[in-house]
C-alpha cells in the first residue's frame, strides 16, 4: 500500500508521523472517509465542504486548497491502482510539544490512505444484521459537537467493544435524554407504517454524507420521510431498519436486542433504497484517472 504524507507518496512501512504530532497525542485532528466507485470519488464536494466545516469548528488552519487536497487523493488512488475502495483523508494539528497548546503546532499534517475495504460480510446485505443498544452514551454536543468529524472516537470505540462482546457488529447509542442518536460508525433509519424515520441532527446525530444521499433518494422515490426524536420503543417496534455510512453504504438490520423486526427479513423499502443507492454510485463522482475525466 502507498500512502500520502505531506506531499510524498510512500510505501506503508515508510509512511510515518512524529510521535509529537498532536493528532496522535491528543486526537487533535479531523478526517473524512470517502468512497471510490469505478475510478470516481463519490460525493467529493460534500466531503471537502464537511472537512472545511470541521476545521473551522476546531479552529484548525488548512493550508491546502480543495484542489490540492483533491489531487493528493487522486494521486494516492492512482499509486495504489484502485478503481473501487475507500479513501481516508486525515488532517492533524501537526507536530507540537507535550502540552495541549495548539499554537505550538506550526504546520498541520495531511495524510491520505486509499485501500480496499469491507466493513460487514456480504451476507449481511442480503440477510440483514443483528445489532444491540449500547450502554455507552453518545458524547453530548456540549462537550464535542458531533458535526465536527474529529479524531476523537474513543466514545464510539467503547460502544463498539460492547457490541463485539455481545457477538454483533454494531451498537445503537443514545444521548443523555435517552433518544436514539446513531450507531458507533453509522447513521440509523427505521421504517414504520411506510414512513422512513431517522434521528435529527440536533439530537446529536452526524449529518452523514451517505445519510444525505439516502434522504434524497427516499424523496425521489416518493417515500414519506421524517426526522423525529426516536426512542428505543420506536426501534423495537419498527417494521424495517437500516444503517448508512460511507464504508457501510446501506446495511439492513433485522434484529435489535434479540427482537426481530417485521418478519425478520430485509424489508421492501430497505431493498428499494439499497438498489437506488447502488445505482447512484455507478453514475456519480469525480474521475481519478485522466482518460476518464
Amino acid at each position: 500500500m502507498m500512502i500520502y504524507i505531506n506531499g510524498e507518496i510512500l510505501p506503508e512501512n515508510e509512511a510515518k508521523i512524529s510521535v509529537l504530532d498532536h493528532g496522535l497525542l491528543y486526537g487533535d485532528g479531523i478526517f473524512e472517509g470517502i468512497r471510490l466507485y469505478g475510478g470516481k470519488i463519490f460525493r467529493l464536494k460534500e466531503h471537502l465542504t464537511r472537512l472545511e466545516m470541521s476545521a473551522r469548528s476546531i479552529m484548525m488552519r488548512i493550508p491546502w486548497s480543495p484542489e490540492e487536497i483533491t489531487e493528493a487523493m487522486c494521486a494516492t488512488v492512482r499509486a495504489n491502482r484502485l478503481r473501487d475502495g475507500y479513501i481516508r483523508l486525515i488532517l492533524t494539528r501537526g507536530v507540537g510539544d507535550l502540552g495541549l497548546d495548539p499554537d505550538k503546532c506550526k504546520n498541520p499534517s495531511l495524510i491520505v490512505i486509499a485501500a480496499k475495504i469491507r466493513i460487514y460480510p456480504p451476507e449481511f446485505y442480503e440477510k440483514g444484521m443483528r445489532i444491540i443498544f449500547s450502554s455507552v452514551q453518545r458524547m453530548p454536543g456540549t462537550a464535542l459537537d458531533p458535526q465536527a468529524k474529529t479524531l476523537n472516537y474513543l466514545n464510539n470505540i467503547q460502544a463498539k467493544i460492547e457490541a463485539k462482546n455481545a457477538g454483533v457488529e454494531e451498537a445503537i447509542m443514545l444521548n443523555s435524554s435517552g433518544y436514539v442518536v446513531e450507531c458507533t460508525a453509522d447513521n440509523i433509519f427505521i421504517v414504520r407504517q411506510g414512513r422512513v424515520l431517522t434521528p435529527p441532527a440536533h439530537c446529536g446525530a452526524l449529518q452523514g454524507i451517505t445519510r444525505g444521499v439516502v434522504v434524497d433518494l427516499a424523496r425521489e422515490l416518493g417515500i414519506p420521510l421524517e426526522f423525529p426524536l426516536v426512542t428505543k420503543h420506536d426501534l423495537y417496534t419498527a417494521e424495517e431498519c437500516f444503517l448508512t455510512g460511507t464504508a457501510a453504504e446501506v446495511a439492513p438490520v433485522v434484529q435489535i436486542d434479540g427482537r426481530s423486526l417485521g418478519n425478520g427479513t430485509v424489508g421492501p423499502i430497505t431493498r428499494r433504497l439499497i438498489k437506488a443507492f447502488r445505482e447512484t454510485t455507478r453514475v456519480e463522482g469525480h474521475a481519478v484517472y485522466d482518460d476518464e475525466a
